[in-house]
């Protein structure tokens, strides 16, 4: 495995930062991670992964986090895992999981990439060119989005901004000070979602009213660009809450062979 990866100084600010063992587990994600679409045998199947996932269980997890380190630095197998199930729940990654193995997917994996095109190009020293290399595409990111602002305007009757105002009604309910700063920008996610995503209008609106019902999501998916990160994973687990269905109280199976004239008596 060769190549890349970049990161970012907004890592610092991440909770895992603080936590060496975290922060190594995080780096050896990233560095598994594929950066390219490609075929993998696991066992007797052959699983496609697409860039930023990789394919890992426990026990692999541990012998090659593990693997070179002191008695004393080992990490348990348990305490691995439990810290991938945190990185999803901070939305760092998705993991899809199987009773054989977990296809692992690093959520916003182009950011990490590194091209080597940029790091060769007219190279004097490596260290040099990289740090150069590293400026220059983070001009050429602010360019990106600088000419990616939106020229489209979302009227009041649009489904777009129809959306949009569900979704702060929905999380209002539970934060009446809730404000969105720019419907705009929120109805161009939900044209995204729609568009490019194909997901269905009546699909998205139980979503959002499901999302303000869950205890751990309506805390943490509080704009339609997190709703549209997170959208397979949240729909999976809504189909998967099941309604609670009451049943009336039934009466005593005695009652049903007393007749009416016997009940009256009884109250005598």
């Amino acid at each position: 495995m060769s190549g890349w990866i970049s990161l970012h100084r907004k890592l610092m600010d991440n909770p895992i930062y603080s936590n060496a063992g975290m922060l190594k587990l995080w780096v050896h994600c990233l560095l598994k991670a594929s950066h390219a679409e490609h075929e993998q045998l696991v066992g007797n199947q052959v699983i496609k992964l697409q860039p930023g996932q990789f394919v890992t269980g426990r026990n692999a997890l541990a012998t090659e986090f593990n693997k070179g380190a002191k008695k004393e630095d080992i990490v348990s197998p348990i305490t691995l895992w439990r810290w991938l199930n945190l990185f999803e729940k901070l939305e760092m990654l998705n993991i899809k999981k199987t009773t054989k193995y977990s296809v692992v997917t690093v959520i916003n994996w182009g950011g990490y990439q590194h091209h080597e095109q940029q790091v060769n190009n007219k190279r004097t020293t490596n260290e040099q060119q990289m740090n150069t290399n590293n400026n220059v595409n983070n001009v050429n990111n602010d360019n990106n989005i600088s000419s990616r602002k939106q020229k489209r305007v979302y009227e009041e009757d649009s489904d777009e901004m129809k959306l949009t105002n569900f979704f702060i009604q929905e999380v209002q309910k539970n934060d009446s000070l809730f404000t969105c700063k720019n419907k705009q920008s929120w109805c161009e996610d939900f044209r995204k979602i729609i568009e490019i995503d194909k997901r269905d209008k009546s699909e998205i609106s139980k979503l959002i009213r499901w999302i303000q019902q869950d205890d751990f999501w309506k805390s943490n998916v509080l704009s339609p660009s997190k709703l549209r990160k997170q959208y397979s994973n949240l729909l999976i687990k809504m189909n998967a809450t099941k309604p609670v269905v009451t049943q009336e109280p039934k009466s005593p199976s005695y009652v049903n062979n007393v007749s009416e004239k016997d009940l009256l008596n009884m109250g005598e």
